[in-house]
C-alpha cells in the first residue's frame, strides 16, 4: 500500500514516540518485589535491624545487670524471656546483643568483599604475573583453616571489637577474590572497554570506573551473602569465648550458656533462632538479587 499524499500546505504527520525502555535497575528491582522469599526476606531483616537499633534507646538497661534469679524460665515477672545462669535478663541481653552482632557482620562482610574486589580486580584486570602472584596469595588464605586463624588472630591481639572484625574479614575474602577476578577477566576485552582505552583512559579509570560497575551485580549478591557468613562466623568465636567480653552478642549469649541447654534450653535457643532468623533473611535477600540481577532470567 502507498503513503497517503500530503498536500502541499498541510503539515506533515508528527512521528509516534516511542516507549522508553525501562531501565536495568528498575527491572531488577520489579523483579525482586515479584519474588515473595526475598520480599520476606527484606521484610524480615528490616524488622530484625530495627529492633536492634531501636530497642536499646527504648530500653535503657545494662545487658550484663543482674535482674532476677538465675535461671528463670520465661513468662516470670520482670523477665519475659527469662534469665541466664548468672541472672541476666535474656530479653535484655538479646536486644543489646543483636546490635552487636548485627555491626560486627556488616563491618568484617564490607573488610572482606573491599579486599577481595580490590585482589581480584587488579588480578583480573592485569594478568600475568600479577595474576599469578595474587592468585597464590588467595590460595594460601584460602587453603588455611579459617577458624583456627580467626582464633589465633583474635588471641593475639586480644579479644574486643576491632580484633572480632579483623579476624572474621582476613579469612573471608578469597572467594569475593575469585569472582571479581573471572568477572574482570570476563569483560577486561569487550568493545567498551577497548574504546575507553583507545580514548586514553587510564588502567585506574578502567578498572573502577568502566569495568567493576559493570561487574556490579554478582558482586552485589556475594557481599549480602558476605554478611551472613560474618554473623555465624562471630556467633562460633563468641561461643568460644573468643568474643568481646565487655560487648553483649548473640555469640557469646550462647557461649556463656551452653553447659545449661538441657536445663535451661531459653537461654541458648533464644539467641540461635535470633541468629537463624537474621541468617535466613539475608540468605533470601541474597537469592533475589541474584535472580534479580541476572539479565538472562529478567528475559524470561
Amino acid at each position: 500500500m502507498s503513503a497517503l499524499p500530503i498536500s502541499p500546505g498541510e503539515p506533515a504527520p508528527a512521528a509516534m514516540p516511542l516507549p522508553a525502555a525501562p531501565s536495568p535497575a528498575r527491572e531488577a528491582l520489579a523483579m525482586f518485589m515479584r519474588n515473595p522469599a526475598a520480599v520476606a526476606g527484606l521484610v524480615l531483616l528490616s524488622l530484625i535491624v530495627l529492633v536492634a537499633v531501636v530497642g536499646p534507646w527504648l530500653v535503657q538497661a545494662d545487658p550484663f545487670e543482674i535482674r532476677g534469679a538465675p535461671l528463670s524460665p520465661p513468662g516470670t515477672e520482670d523477665v519475659w524471656l527469662g534469665t541466664d545462669q548468672l541472672g541476666r535478663d535474656v530479653g535484655i541481653a538479646l536486644l543489646y546483643g543483636g546490635r552487636a552482632t548485627l555491626l560486627v557482620g556488616a563491618v568484617a562482610a564490607l573488610l572482606s568483599v573491599t579486599i577481595g574486589v580490590t585482589l581480584g580486580a587488579l588480578a583480573g584486570f592485569y594478568g600475568g604475573r600479577v595474576d599469578a602472584l595474587l592468585m597464590r596469595v588467595t590460595e594460601f588464605f584460602q587453603v588455611l583453616p579459617a577458624l583456627l586463624f580467626a582464633m589465633v588472630v583474635v588471641t593475639l591481639f586480644s579479644p574486643s571489637l576491632v580484633t572480632v572484625v579483623l579476624s572474621i574479614g582476613l579469612v573471608s575474602w578469597p572467594g569475593t577474590a575469585r569472582l571479581t577476578r573471572a568477572e574482570f577477566m570476563k569483560v577486561r576485552d569487550l568493545e567498551f572497554v577497548r574504546a575507553e582505552r583507545a580514548i586514553g583512559a587510564g588502567n585506574a579509570r578502567l578498572i573502577w570506573k568502566v569495568i567493576l560497575p559493570n561487574t556490579i551485580a554478582p558482586l552485589v549478591v556475594s557481599a549480602t551473602l558476605a554478611v551472613g557468613a560474618a554473623i555465624l562466623f562471630e556467633a562460633g568465636l563468641s561461643f568460644l569465648g573468643l568474643g568481646d567480653p565487655n560487648l553483649m552478642s548473640w555469640g557469646m549469649m550462647i557461649g556463656s550458656s551452653r553447659q545449661y541447654v538441657l536445663s535451661a534450653w531459653w537461654a541458648v535457643a533464644i539467641p540461635g533462632v535470633a541468629i537463624f532468623l537474621t541468617v535466613l533473611a539475608v540468605s533470601l535477600i541474597g537469592d533475589g538479587l541474584n535472580d534479580a540481577l541476572n539479565p538472562k532470567l529478567r528475559e524470561r
